[in-house]
């Protein structure tokens, strides 16, 4: 035990940021009862059980629940050593999955690995690893990361993984890119490089975007929902059930889009909250979010190293850009893209690794040492 100026002793205090916990808590909670209001209708004509979607959706947070404690308990820099172990792995998952009869469809797209009775996205995978992957390199290369060419290449690494998940799913691919986007930005010490970046990436997503004839539709029905057919039809109903609503909303429980909006449960749940809660609901959940986000901001800021740092920045982009996206996606401010809602959305591949990320994040906060002068 250290004396400070003062000749007391100062004792080490563990730190745990249970404001981070509470809200986590609260997302949770309010996410579930907002997808059993979305699901009811569905789940009741599919399943003949108006609850079929959120038991299901609790079971996999009890799950994860206990994935996020293991993970929080395991000291964050343990997965430093394994970092391109975990990149690897996932780049043969995301590759393996393009092969034919491998893959489980998913609206066309062959998205999913089936395990026996365990099936799971290896794009959600991917993320983690991305992240964890990043944080120990921009790390290891921190001196060198305000030369340009070295930016360039540490990019360059996230093409295996990146390059594989766009071909299926281009969402997702973006939210990778911005995931390191964001953790390069934070890492590196000169920021007129990312002008070149960003264009880059732009350029990227364009090539995918007119790359494949789908994606060409979904701009159409972005520019003109009105006119786009069954394209434009779950964007023109996700805008009747926002506008509807008002300001406080029909009251919980009492939407009549979720009757009619495809994916009410999964892409389209905000358009459901808007409806139910109106106007002043909505801006409650981004509130919240914003909270979240500065919850872990404060761990960032003080965790003990730059790879606890930048671990918790890449989960902080994670959840900030699947938000951003899901709530433009619903307000038809960009083309339709598949983006789920975190903590809101149904979804057992998106929840388990949410969990663990947060189990990460929780890892790296209890790294913070405070003292406390006696």
């Amino acid at each position: 035990m250290a004396k400070g100026k003062t000749g007391k002793k100062e004792k080490k205090i563990r730190y745990f940021d249970y404001n981070l916990l509470f809200l986590l808590i609260f997302l949770i909670c309010f996410g579930l009862v907002m997808l059993y209001s979305a699901s009811s209708y569905s789940a009741s004509i599919n399943f003949s059980n108006s609850a079929y979607y959120v038991k299901k959706q609790i079971i996999f947070y009890g799950i994860g629940t206990v994935v996020m404690i293991v993970m929080a308990s395991i000291p964050y820099t343990f997965w430093k050593r394994w970092a391109t172990i975990i990149y690897a792995v996932a780049i043969a998952l995301c590759v393996v999955i393009l092969i034919p009869g491998v893959g489980r469809s998913s609206h066309g797209q062959s998205r999913w690995i089936q395990v026996g009775p365990i099936g799971f996205q290896p794009s959600e995978a991917a993320k983690i690893a991305v992240i964890i992957f990043l944080a120990m390199m921009f790390e290891r290369t921190y001196s060198k990361m305000g030369d340009f060419r070295t930016l360039i290449k540490l990019f360059l690494l996230v093409l295996p993984v990146v390059g594989p998940i766009a071909w299926n799913n281009l969402s997702t691919a973006v939210i990778i890119m911005g995931i390191a986007f964001c953790m390069a930005f934070v890492a590196s010490p000169k920021y007129s490089h990312f002008a070149v970046v960003l264009l880059a990436g732009v350029a990227f997503i364009l090539l995918f975007i007119f790359g494949a004839s789908y994606r060409g539709d979904r701009v159409n029905a972005w520019l003109h929902p009105e006119t786009a057919g069954d394209d434009g039809f779950q964007t023109l109903q996700g805008l009747y059930a926002i506008g509807s609503g008002g300001l406080f909303g029909k009251g919980l429980g009492e939407s009549m889009q979720k009757f009619i909006v495809p994916e009410a449960q999964n892409d389209m749940i905000f358009s459901i909250i808007c409806e139910e809660l109106g106007l002043f609901g909505g801006v409650c959940i981004i509130v919240l979010y914003g909270l979240f986000l500065w919850r872990m901001l404060v761990i960032c800021n003080n965790a003990n190293d730059l790879f606890g740092a930048l671990l918790v920045t890449g989960v902080m982009s994670h959840i900030a850009i699947q938000v951003i996206l899901n709530i433009a996606v619903v307000t038809n401010t960009i083309p339709n893209t598949g983006v789920t809602l975190p903590f809101f959305s149904y979804g057992g591949s998106s929840v388990m690794f949410l969990m663990l990320e947060m189990g990460l994040v929780i890892s790296v906060s209890r790294g913070i040492v405070l003292d406390e002068i006696k």
